[in-house]
């Protein structure tokens, strides 16, 4: 069994989405966007949601990968009233900013209350 799902995001709900916002320079700081359910909206209920995406960068020759950063959502619509009660939904999407002067793997997971862990990757290239 594989620990982490994978598919296409474009029919798939669930794949963390990695976008590289502006652009990506060896000066410059790098500025990602990682958003589950871009093309098909995620659920967001107390029932069903995305608990958090993570982040990680692996360099080209590198042996190991870096966790750039991790996001929580937290707020699902859960309050003292009970389920889906609160007027208040996080919204699966994060930003994370990093240096780097080499090229390599961006690799983001996101884990389903419901149907578990997901993962994508996306080459980032000066």
């Amino acid at each position: 069994m594989e620990m982490f799902q994978t598919a296409d995001w474009k029919k798939e709900k669930h794949v963390p989405v990695i976008e590289v916002v502006g652009e990506a320079g060896k000066k410059s700081p790098v500025v990602i966007k990682v958003t589950v359910g871009k093309e098909i909206p995620h659920p967001n209920t107390t029932e069903h949601h995305i608990s958090w995406i993570e982040l990680f960068f692996l360099p080209d020759g590198e042996r190991f990968p870096f966790q750039i950063g991790r996001a929580e959502f937290l707020a699902h619509g859960a309050s003292t009233e009970g389920a889906n009660t609160s007027t208040v939904y996080t919204e699966p999407i994060a930003l994370f900013t990093f240096r780097t002067e080499k090229a390599g793997k961006l690799i983001a997971t996101s884990y389903c209350n419901i149907h578990g862990l997901w993962k994508n990757e996306y080459e980032l290239r000066f």
